[in-house]
């Protein structure tokens, strides 16, 4: 496969991983139901993918384009993306080795070792699973596959573009969560400038955001209710340069908007986001982005899968 990432690389990577993905759905709502004057909104469920987030695009992009040897694959994860390699490798019969830390959700915890991964708990963050994860790789012989940072990875995730722009034609706006960029950045790549991305971080992760004021990828913040899937050290190298070329917009949201968001999209809509999932929906509910009369806007709700479900319980 061609180590580009665009356009055309996506579409021609799209009918390899269509038989192993789900064609996510595009709700669209009132935007009078969120509090908002849009007269919709409309959101791309992929939180309705496979283990619960976007992430096995770029997983079975991984497995079904690189030579993957007979030790298998490793990954590093805050929880999707090890849920994603290990339902990807369980499909296509390859052994997976999965690191994750302790502020993993349990739920995602339980998903990887239910997909027969063999599964290491430890580190604070990100950053620890991924060096214990190089260690093992060295060791083993097995192939990484990087959450982020890997062209295939990218080339993957942009695939929710494509499915998108079919989807709601006319698009002038997507609105999408921001970890370590790889979805963003496959999206902007397939856009590139054709509809208005938007970049939504917590305030207490903005690991874009300070890496565009600082035209580069800086060492940034890693913390709030959405560290396990929003909170890299840094920004991935391979899309940084995509950012700054067709991600219009970056904004940050707090903690609380990010909750208050999960909850509005389980009372109207019986949607069990999680804070990661939640956080692009949360720049709309919240006034951090407010689009222009007649603007028409979508929301990526990427993940399903939540530490806690107390708005759900109440």
């Amino acid at each position: 496969m061609t180590r580009t990432i665009d356009r055309a690389a996506i579409a021609a990577n799209y009918p390899r991983i269509a038989p192993y993905i789900r064609r996510t759905p595009v709700m669209s709502v009132a935007g009078a139901d969120f509090g908002l004057s849009l007269p919709d909104v409309h959101l791309k469920l992929e939180l309705l993918q496979h283990s619960g987030s976007f992430k096995p695009r770029g997983a079975f992009t991984n497995l079904l384009t690189r030579d993957v040897p007979k030790a298998g694959v490793v990954a590093a994860s805050g929880g999707n993306h090890g849920a994603a390699v290990a339902y990807a490798a369980m499909t296509l019969k390859i052994p997976a080795k999965i690191y994750v830390p302790v502020i993993a959700a349990p739920m995602k915890i339980a998903r990887i070792r239910g997909y027969g991964a063999d599964l290491v708990v430890g580190g604070e963050r990100y950053a620890d699973s991924l060096a214990a994860s190089e260690e093992w790789r060295a060791q083993s012989g097995a192939m990484a596959i990087h959450a982020y940072d890997q062209p295939e990875t990218l080339i993957g995730q942009g695939s929710v573009g494509l499915e998108i722009e079919e989807q709601v034609p006319g698009l002038d706006t997507l609105l999408v969560a921001v970890g370590g960029g790889g979805l963003i950045g496959g999206i902007a790549a397939w856009f590139a400038g054709k509809v208005k991305v938007v970049a939504v971080e917590p305030e207490a992760a903005p690991t874009l955001n300070m890496a565009l004021k600082a035209g580069m990828p800086v060492d940034a913040p890693a913390g709030g209710v959405a560290a396990d899937s929003l909170a890299p050290k840094q920004i991935g190298g391979l899309m940084f340069p995509i950012a700054q070329k067709h991600v219009a917009q970056s904004v940050l949201v707090t903690d609380a908007a990010i909750v208050t968001a999960q909850k509005m999209l389980w009372d109207r809509l019986r949607l069990v986001a999680e804070p990661g999932g939640a956080a692009a929906m949360a720049a709309l509910t919240s006034g951090r982005y407010v689009p222009a009369s007649g603007e028409r806007v979508a929301v990526l709700v990427c993940g399903s899968n939540p530490t806690s479900t107390d708005f759900v319980t109440g």
